[in-house]
């Protein structure tokens, strides 16, 4: 199958958490004999912070970030493609790309997947004229990176002819342990960019922490962390490339995840902070959300934090020998469920059971 794909970039991270996503997911899709082309604006700065040169798994189509380079892109992927992707969050002309692409002729098959569906939903429940209400019903399905239940049922609601769950996981290749860089060694850190729904969620789970600890160390990588009232025993680091992150989760006494508010809401969507940290030998500490216990084991493979004091708690009881026993039950575990490989080929399985369409079905 020829497969073009339309997301923000593939090629780098920087204000672009999807990206390893892409990249653990499409690499093993392409394994199982697709081709893939993957379409992305030339947008916020992220070719000037590439962390990755282009893949030999797939081709990348780099268009200007105009309404004549989406067209253009969009012209030349319906000519070859049998499948076309459109991601939520591109970036730049969404709208535009979400109802073109739910418009193109009966061939090929049209697959909107969804990124960051809690807040996608959300966004639609505020809207009654929000365009994904007429464009969603004309995709042929509708993928997520996370959801369960609820967030199937909200995308059948508004006319989804179906709506699966393809969880976050590991590409073991790319995350794995190292040993401990000094650089990154303090007793916890958190790699999160600075966004309007998480910077509460921060203040309350990273920040209360710290401020309640002062004689332990914290380190924070991200973008958009260069001004506000950040604690003087956390040290800010700015972007940090996926080259970096190994070390990073691997060298700290303990990682933070902290979802973004909608999605700790509904449950169900692991970012994938939580397997690349768990294959690269964290010990695991989270805020707490609906179904973690579906991915980690609490209390044995991840850590579950209520809020900052829980945070603040579980950070000061915590041994050494005590954190690599729990980084390793939740890297087992990881491997032997949640991989790439594993998502690949639910993927495949999905596109087996799509029926073909025929002109006649217009």
């Amino acid at each position: 199958m020829n497969i073009a794909f339309f997301g923000s970039s593939l090629v780098s991270s920087y204000w672009n958490g999807a990206a390893t996503y892409y990249r653990g997911l499409l690499k093993e899709i392409a394994a199982l004999g697709h081709a893939v082309t993957f379409f992305e604006p030339d947008a916020l700065e992220r070719q000037a912070h590439r962390d990755i040169d282009d893949p030999d798994w797939a081709r990348v189509v780099i268009y200007p970030a105009t309404s004549d380079g989406w067209q253009h892109s969009l012209a030349q992927a319906a000519r070859s493609a049998d499948l076309v992707v459109k991601a939520s969050g591109v970036g730049v002309f969404d709208e535009e790309l979400d109802s073109a692409i739910a418009g193109l002729p009966m061939r090929p098959l049209r697959i909107y997947w969804d990124v960051d569906a809690p807040a996608t939903l959300q966004a639609v429940g505020e809207n009654r004229s929000h365009h994904l209400r007429s464009a969603v019903p004309r995709y042929d399905l509708v993928l997520t990176y996370g959801g369960g239940e609820r967030v199937i049922s909200a995308y059948r609601a508004i006319g989804a002819r179906d709506c699966v769950p393809i969880y976050n996981a590991l590409d073991p290749r790319t995350h794995f342990p190292l040993q401990s860089n000094s650089s990154f060694a303090y007793d916890l850190g958190l790699l999160a960019n600075r966004l309007p729904d998480r910077e509460a969620r921060i203040e309350e789970y990273f920040f209360r922490a710290a401020r309640a600890l002062p004689a332990k160390r914290f380190v924070l990588g991200g973008s958009g962390w260069d001004s506000g009232r950040i604690p003087a025993n956390v040290e800010r680091l700015g972007h940090v490339g996926t080259g970096h992150h190994n070390a990073f989760f691997a060298s700290a006494l303990a990682t933070l995840n902290v979802n973004r508010a909608s999605m700790a809401e509904y449950g169900f969507s692991p970012p994938t902070r939580i397997f690349e940290a768990a294959g690269a030998g964290a010990c695991l500490i989270t805020d707490a959300w609906e179904g973690i216990e579906r991915f980690l084991e609490p209390d044995s493979e991840i850590l579950v934090a209520a809020d900052g004091e829980a945070v603040a708690a579980h950070l000061q009881s915590l041994t050494s020998a005590r954190a690599a026993e729990i980084a390793g039950r939740a890297r087992r575990r990881i491997l032997a469920h949640h991989t790439y490989r594993q998502r690949a080929l639910q993927f495949d399985r999905l596109m087996e059971g799509l029926n073909p369409r025929t002109e006649a079905a217009e």
